[in-house]
C-alpha cells in the first residue's frame, strides 16, 4: 500500500515520489534528465520534488502506456503555461491530438500481426510480403537477395581453380 504523505509536506524525496508514483527511482532520474519533471537540490545535494511531480509522473506514465514517445510527451508538457501540472482538460486535449497517431499505429500493428507468419525466417528481405523487415519491398528495388548483407565484388578465377576477390 503506498505511503500517505501528510498534506503539510510540499516537497518529496525521490524515494517518496517513487513509492507514491510507482515509478522506479532510476525512471524518475531519467524523466528528470529528459525534462519531464524537475527538482531542486538541498544544501546536502539531495533532490526535492514539488508535490505536483506526482501528477506529472502519472501523466508521463499514462502517455507512455499508450505508446506516446517521451519526446512528444516532453513537448506537450512544455506547452503548458509556466510548466504547470497537466489537468483533466489538458489530458483531454492532448489525447485527442494523439488519437490519430495511435490509430495509425494500431492499424500498422494489425497488418504486421496478420502478416507475421509470412515473414518470419524468410531471410530474403526482398519479398513484397515481408512487412516486418522490408515494408513495401523497398530493398527489392535495389537488388535481389538479402539487401542487408554487404555487397561483395564478383569473384574471379585464378590458375589454381580457386576463387579470389580482385
Amino acid at each position: 500500500m503506498p505511503q500517505k504523505i501528510p498534506e503539510k509536506i510540499h516537497e518529496l524525496t525521490v524515494g517518496q515520489l517513487s513509492a507514491r508514483s510507482g515509478a522506479a527511482v532510476s525512471a524518475l532520474h531519467f524523466y528528470e534528465t529528459k525534462g519531464l519533471i524537475s527538482s531542486r537540490r538541498t544544501a546536502g545535494n539531495q533532490r526535492r520534488y514539488h508535490r505536483d511531480a506526482l501528477r506529472r509522473v502519472a501523466f508521463v506514465r499514462a502517455a507512455q502506456r499508450v505508446g506516446i514517445p517521451l519526446a512528444t510527451i516532453r513537448d506537450a508538457l512544455a506547452e503548458l503555461p509556466e510548466e504547470r501540472t497537466p489537468n483533466r482538460e489538458d489530458w483531454a486535449r492532448l489525447s485527442e491530438t494523439w488519437r490519430a497517431e495511435l490509430d495509425k499505429r494500431i492499424q500498422l500493428l494489425g497488418r504486421l500481426r496478420d502478416q507475421l507468419t509470412d515473414c518470419i525466417g524468410c531471410g530474403c528481405l526482398s519479398l513484397s510480403t515481408c512487412a516486418l523487415s522490408n515494408p513495401d519491398d523497398v530493398f527489392g528495388d535495389r537488388r535481389a537477395g538479402s539487401s542487408l548483407a554487404p555487397e561483395s565484388p564478383p569473384a574471379t578465377r585464378t590458375r589454381g581453380g580457386g576463387d579470389r576477390t580482385p
